[in-house]
């Protein structure tokens, strides 16, 4: 891949997760971007895309560091097939601790852990529709990179929201990370591919 191929891979992810996140964040605070002036709107626009630009900057470090681990899981177990059952093991061991660890944090005395089940179970599905397309667009082996990719390092990138457990945090943190590497995932081959 030249140089030329990693700048448009930069910007598209930036611009990507930026204008997703602050689409988002728009219509979750929708009344606050819109009362008082038109400046309002403006500077809370340009926010918007500045906090989601650096969202999308923590997903390119993220997608960057997975493909050094992946070259080195791969090194480690010699093997494809057991570096895979390694990440599908480490997939189950995030999707329980998402749901587990935010629910003995966070839980109110009526609070049933259903309630913490939804979101890491939507990214598992959302994780399981990516890895599917990627597949199909290269071969099977690809299948579990890409789960493993799109759920445990979006978890990881997406930790500093769930600490807070804001709901509106959650969401603004997650849109930009998911959509930047729903599509870092999904153009890689693309640009790697020969001509």
């Amino acid at each position: 891949m030249d140089s030329r191929k990693v700048v448009y891979l930069f910007f598209t992810t930036l611009l990507v997760g930026s204008i997703s996140g602050a689409i988002v964040g728009f219509i979750l605070e929708y009344h606050v971007y819109t009362e008082g002036s038109f400046l309002n709107l403006v500077f809370g626009v340009i926010w918007l895309l500045g906090i989601c630009a650096a969202f999308s900057l923590v997903s390119q470090m993220g997608f960057f560091a997975y493909l050094t681990i992946h070259r080195f899981g791969l090194g480690l177990f010699k093997s494809l097939k057991l570096w895979n059952y390694v990440q599908i093991i480490i997939i189950a061991f995030v999707v329980f601790d998402l749901i587990y660890f935010r629910y003995i944090a966070f839980a109110k005395q009526d609070e049933t852990i259903l309630n913490y089940m939804v979101m890491p179970l939507l990214l598992l599905g959302y994780g399981l529709v990516v890895a599917y397309l990627k597949a199909k667009d290269t071969n099977k082996g690809a299948f579990i990179p890409a789960l493993f990719f799109i759920v445990v390092v979006t978890a990881i990138e997406w930790v500093p929201a769930l600490t807070v457990n804001d709901p509106k945090w959650l969401w603004l943190y997650l849109t930009p990370l998911i959509t930047a590497n729903t599509w870092q995932v999904l153009i890689l081959h693309r640009l790697t591919k020969k001509a």
